[in-house]
């Protein structure tokens, strides 16, 4: 606001001096112009009695033209100061009266001398003499002299006033750099500090650190913000919390259900076998398919149930349970085909490629083996007939090693694929029995410190692909590059 006024203040200032100004020098230049004309009259009416004397002594006609071009400059300036005193009712009577003595000279010495009929005994009487007009134009010179002076004076006034507004203007100057430096102080304070605070607390929270608080107070906006941000902190804290309790409680329900059904699902198997066995005497054709259709049904609860276990195992630390031995992925593929050609119907042709220089690994071999068991037969199951399914294990790098599975099935949506490797989630043309394989998994992988994910497209096929650290140097195997096996159809 200081600011604004002093600016304000400047410009009507300037404004002010440059029109005081203007007027001013225009005044001054019009006294300067009165002042040349009266002079160049004075000048005029004495080279009309100097010619007029020289024509009366000698009769020389060049005197009468020198008269004639005196007149007619006396009449002009006359003129042009009529014009230039137009508003001067003072000058104008001064003026009036230098014409009609200029009128009146000119009928009793000029006129009688042209006409040769002057007495020149008049040259001697005041009639002759220019003394009156002489008086009258020092009067006019006289005054636009204390006009010039007047002014004068007041360009003078103007000049202070000018240097008044060079101090507005550095004053100006140095209110805009001392404002220029509170505002970055008032930036900092009031935006800055809050901002890179409300930085790394939104860093914090990002980590789950969601009992921190942004400490400002102020009435601005910042203020605000900063309350706003903690209030849906504190809200989301809240919600987290009420989740994770459910969460906890969902999970121990399904362990409790999990760990109840198993023994009598278990007791079933039994049963069935037996029954089917012919534990209990000979049973029809008709009995044992349907005895056969509950037994497959109870298996694939049991299945389920053991599935439920251990995800809640992994949820609950399952890291610590793993048997970590090197990990032979000659043997882990080995037993993965021979599981698939035992429990699949569909024909595949089975290729594996497994890199000779590969690191030593330590891990889980049944639960590893558990893992590529469900990706390969995932692959299979939407996989042609006569379509391959290529096993690759490399190690791309040197902190860990990378398992992938390769199908031409018919692929996944962008969407769809970020979601697989959650609970109960599947996509479309990939159906499991209950959406949990993927995420036991992903469990599985990440108990053993890995990482698994899947690349694809539609129509393009899939490529699930799990990688584990290093847990050894490189051992070099004697020569070769990769093993590869190619597996009949089955």
């Amino acid at each position: 606001m200081l600011l604004v006024v002093l600016l304000l203040a400047q410009e009507i200032l300037s404004v002010v001096v440059g029109v005081s100004k203007q007027r001013t020098t225009d005044d001054i230049s019009q006294a300067f112009q009165i002042k040349r004309e009266s002079e160049r009259l004075l000048r005029s009416a004495l080279e009309e009695k100097v010619a007029l004397r020289g024509y009366l002594l000698t009769q020389n006609s060049d005197f009468l033209q020198q008269y004639q071009q005196g007149r007619e400059t006396s009449e002009a300036s006359l003129q042009r100061l009529s014009n230039l005193l137009v508003n001067d009712e003072l000058q104008q009577i001064t003026l009036t009266n230098i014409k009609v003595f200029h009128a009146q000279w000119s009928q009793k010495f000029a006129q009688p001398i042209i006409s040769n009929s002057f007495d020149e005994t008049i040259l001697e009487s005041e009639d002759s003499s220019l003394d009156p007009l002489r008086d009258a134009v020092d009067q006019i010179l006289t005054y636009e002299q204390a006009i010039i002076n007047k002014q004068n004076e007041r360009l003078r006034r103007l000049e202070r006033l000018n240097v008044l507004g060079l101090g507005l203007n550095i004053a100006g100057v140095g209110l805009v750099v001392i404002g220029t430096g509170l505002n970055l102080i008032l930036l900092r304070r009031r935006v800055l500090v809050p901002l890179n605070q409300l930085i790394q607390v939104g860093s914090s929270w990002r980590s789950g650190q969601l009992s921190r608080r942004i400490n400002h107070n102020s009435e601005d906006v910042m203020g605000q913000l900063a309350t706003t941000l903690n209030g849906m902190a504190e809200g989301i804290g809240v919600r987290q919390a009420h989740i994770q309790t459910r969460n906890q409680q969902l999970e121990d329900l399904i362990g409790t259900l999990s760990h109840d059904l198993r023994t009598p699902l278990l007791a079933n198997r039994s049963m069935l076998n037996a029954m089917l066995g012919g534990a209990f005497g000979p049973i029809s054709d008709r009995l044992q398919d349907v005895l056969e259709d509950y037994r497959e049904g109870n298996d694939n609860l049991i299945t389920l149930v053991e599935t439920l276990l251990d995800i809640s195992r992994y949820e609950a630390g399952g890291s610590q349970l793993l048997n970590r031995k090197p990990l032979d992925w000659d043997h882990i593929c080995d037993r993965v085909i021979k599981w698939i050609r035992n429990s699949s119907a569909n024909k595949c042709r089975l290729k594996v490629r497994i890199a000779y220089d590969l690191p030593t690994v330590c891990g889980d071999a049944i639960e590893i083996q558990r893992v590529l068991q469900n990706l390969v037969d995932n692959a299979v199951r939407v996989s042609d007939r006569g379509q391959s399914v290529l096993i690759d294990v490399s190690a791309p790098n040197d902190v860990s090693i990378q398992v992938a599975v390769y199908d031409q099935g018919p692929g996944l949506k962008e969407q769809d694929a970020s979601q697989l490797f959650y609970r109960f989630s599947q996509s479309p043309g990939r159906q499991g029995r209950a959406g949990l394989g993927l995420y036991l998994c992903r469990q599985i992988i990440e108990a053993h410190g890995g990482k698994i994910w899947v690349d694809s497209q539609l129509q393009r096929g899939a490529t699930f692909l799990f990688s584990l650290p290093i847990s050894l140097p490189i051992t070099q195997k004697p020569s070769g590059s990769t093993i590869e096996r190619d597996h009949p159809e089955f």
